[in-house]
């Protein structure tokens, strides 16, 4: 793990930050000898972040399913009233 002194620290931040990304962490030695981690925050991904499947069927096809069974499950008075 890498350890910079604050003032090499200040003058090379953007390098320091990448080295931090690349390696995990870097450690940056303030003037009164305390001693900060500097670490990448992981990326938060949602579950709903998923990959599509092809499962070999059109949108039209899938819209068409939803729409019977929409209508299937309506009363027979107001199928008459929707315009599907």
């Amino acid at each position: 793990m890498t350890v910079y002194p604050y003032t090499k620290a200040q003058q090379n931040f953007d390098k320091l930050l990448e080295q931090a990304y690349q390696e995990g962490e870097v450690q940056i030695q303030g003037p009164d000898g305390i001693m900060f981690r500097v670490k990448p925050v992981p990326k938060n991904h949602s579950p709903f972040d998923v990959e599509g499947v092809n499962v070999g069927i059109s949108r039209d096809e899938i819209v068409e399913c939803i729409r019977e069974g929409r209508s299937s499950s309506l009363p027979e008075t107001i199928k008459k009233s929707c315009k599907f």
